[in-house]
């Protein structure tokens, strides 16, 4: 339901429900063609009330790329916290992410958006940069950690394996938006991934898990 709401909320509270109703519109949308008018109709506040909490449309942006990275870290520490097997722990981040109805779809369409105003826009830019280098730090604390039980191979460069994990990431962005550009050759490319990273052949049981994890 939209439209001003008439109860009154604690700041902290309110600034959450315009953010995760900004987070929806533009994902749902686009950057450019959201306007911050339309998010505070859907929030069910005024424009002067949002802009008491985000002080301009990008730093509102910014705060729902912050806000999906918040979300998908959580899930990938939870995700590592519930694998018994190190050599496992990234494939099964990666397969997390992309099964997540919430945070896959919010996280790649900030993402593209992100990518194309980065061009143009140089905070926009400034920001990504810094986040994706936290995206990947996180990864390659991951595949060390999984080096030092034993899951990696100790020779596999860690950071040089972190932005592969990320490129993956985006090449299943690409795809949603070119409709299955790899969708068929998914398997093929996460098998070779993971028989390189973990020194591993894939199993049988593997390749049937990853049907369901085509980009789509």
């Amino acid at each position: 339901m939209t439209g001003v709401k008439a109860s009154r909320l604690p700041a902290a509270e309110r600034r959450a429900d315009v953010l995760e109703c900004a987070c929806r519109v533009f994902s749902n949308g686009s950057y450019r063609g959201t306007t911050t008018a339309e998010i505070a109709r859907e929030a069910g506040v005024t424009e002067p009330i949002l802009y008491r909490h985000f002080d301009s449309k990008r730093a509102l942006y910014i705060a729902c790329l912050e806000e999906s990275w918040s979300r998908v870290r959580a899930l990938w520490e939870e995700t590592v916290a519930g694998e018994p097997d190190p050599g496992l722990w990234l494939g099964a981040m990666g397969r997390a992410f992309l099964e997540s109805a919430a945070h896959r779809p919010l996280m790649s369409n900030l993402w593209v958006q992100a990518l194309a105003e980065a061009s143009e826009d140089d905070e926009t830019r400034a920001y990504l940069r810094s986040h994706l280098t936290e995206v990947h730090d996180f990864a390659a604390d991951v595949i060390r950690r999984s080096q030092a039980a034993g899951g990696i191979p100790a020779d596999r460069d860690a950071d040089a394996e972190a932005w592969i994990f990320i490129s993956l990431g985006l090449l299943s962005m690409a795809d949603r938006s070119l409709d299955g550009l790899v969708e068929d050759r998914w398997m093929g490319i996460i098998g070779s991934r993971r028989r390189w990273l973990a020194g591993k052949n894939v199993t049988e049981d593997e390749r049937k898990s990853w049907k369901d994890l085509a980009p789509r």
